[in-house]
């Protein structure tokens, strides 16, 4: 097994680091905020993450894994290098490669022997031929390296399952050195015969653009739909189970609801757009679910006001669910806190309840009104939206929730609750693409 350097502890960074090692590898994970490195080292995982705390502890107590701030001791011992630093986007939708590019620069100033450069940050084809200018115009002239592109594709709330048990490993590499190293440090996965795609650099840079890109549109277009069904008083519900017993379409992917969000899909759409761009390339499908995702909070608003009146200032609304996704406290590009904003904008009073992200929500929006629960949340509201698919929401006591709530008016964004229920409970209430007819 090799030695592994990861050089960033942000969510891909801590969750590839902590599987490499429970693969057997030794693993030194590298941080520049001297903060994160003191709470890792002491057992405390900076993000929610099920399971990341059990494998993190594990690997650490086995002396597998550690964690440090000197990153130039780290990466001369390191036979791999793996950079997992954040790309954000900039403003015109191509991704911010700076911290990859300093990176790079670090990484070619401390080799001292044939290395392995790995990216996993999320980056655009032809990022990896940049990491190999960079370090190629500072490293010395004998010492060898190369360039591997090996692209995580790990789901917030399931990634360390993503991580031991992946559907596929995909590996750029320029040489088949590198090809087998990387075999290597995922011995355990290449022995049960996990799929192993082995190609070119900018191959699998696209690889990981395009897997996200085409779940994103396929959200999207079952948004779209379920907005047909809603016109037309079908059943979204019906419609795609029929259309998931076919082994062309499968099921996954076709829940409709307020749209996508969370770190990935939004930016790795508007990247690969971007990418198309700078290669005269034009992605109408793609750039048509963005901008579709974009609308379908506003359909959610809509219906919002459609049941509780066009005017809703100085009500009281309930949000359920901050996060953008359940099982994670992420709530970057969360189509919840787009909600929030419309409300705020419309002079509303919110009260909000997340069973772990309301941490993170607060950090920008400290005037909503946080509940410790989710009936402290609907006391007194005029309306209440469902907007994330948390477990708890889905057994809600509605006689009781009635029972609380100044007007029994509710927005299931995520179709979690019984409409015959809810209209026996005398509620009234909007799904997504779930008409509801007496």
């Amino acid at each position: 097994m090799k030695n592994i350097t990861v050089i960033g502890t942000g969510y891909v960074g801590l969750v590839s680091g902590a599987g490499l090692a429970d693969f057997g590898n030794h693993v030194t994970c590298i941080d520049i905020n001297f903060e994160r490195i003191t709470s890792l080292s002491q057992g405390k995982i900076p993000f929610f993450e099920p399971g990341l705390t059990e494998i993190v502890d594990r690997n650490v107590t086995a002396g597998r894994l550690q964690f440090g701030i000197e990153i130039a001791e780290a990466i001369s011992n390191a036979d791999v290098v793996f950079i997992a630093v954040w790309t954000p986007m900039d403003v015109d939708g191509s991704a911010d490669l700076s911290a990859v590019e300093d990176v790079a620069k670090t990484i070619a100033e401390n080799i001292n022997s044939y290395t392995v450069v790995a990216t996993k940050s999320t980056v655009p084809v032809g990022t990896g031929e940049m990491i190999n200018q960079v370090i190629s115009s500072t490293v010395e002239k004998d010492i060898l390296f190369d360039v591997v592109s090996n692209p995580e594709f790990l789901r917030e709330g399931a990634a360390v399952r993503d991580f031991l048990r992946p559907d596929r490993i995909v590996v750029g590499a320029s040489s088949d050195q590198a090809a087998d190293v990387m075999k290597d440090i995922y011995r355990p996965l290449y022995v049960n015969e996990t799929p192993f795609i082995i190609t070119d650099v900018p191959t699998a840079e696209i690889i990981k653009y395009a897997s996200n890109a085409f779940l994103a549109v396929k959200i999207s277009y079952i948004n779209e739909l379920a907005n047909l069904c809603d016109a037309t008083g079908a059943d979204v519900h019906v419609v795609t189970r029929a259309m998931g017993l076919d082994g062309r379409i499968s099921p996954k992917f076709l829940h409709p609801g307020p749209g996508f969000g969370g770190s990935c899909f939004p930016k790795d759409t508007r990247g690969l757009i971007r990418s198309a761009r700078a290669n005269s390339v034009e992605m109408k499908v793609v750039e048509a679910a963005a901008d579709a995702n974009d609308a379908q909070v506003v359909v959610v608003f809509q219906k919002l006001a459609k049941l509780a009146g066009d005017d809703l200032s100085g009500k009281r609304i309930a949000v359920l669910g901050l996060a953008f996704k359940a099982n994670t406290d992420d709530i970057r590009e969360s189509r919840a806190v787009a909600l929030v904003d419309h409300l705020l904008n419309q002079k509303v009073e919110v009260a909000v309840y997340d069973p772990v992200a309301m941490p993170n929500m607060k950090k920008n929006y400290p005037d909503l009104i946080y509940c410790g629960s989710v009936k402290e949340t609907l006391r007194d509201a005029d309306a209440a939206v469902i907007m994330t698919d948390w477990n708890e929401f889905r057994g809600l006591d509605l006689a009781t929730v009635g029972s609380l709530m100044k007007e029994k008016i509710i927005v299931d964004a995520k179709n979690l609750l019984s409409r015959e229920q809810l209209a026996s409970n005398g509620f009234a209430f909007e799904c997504v693409g779930r008409p509801f007819r007496q």
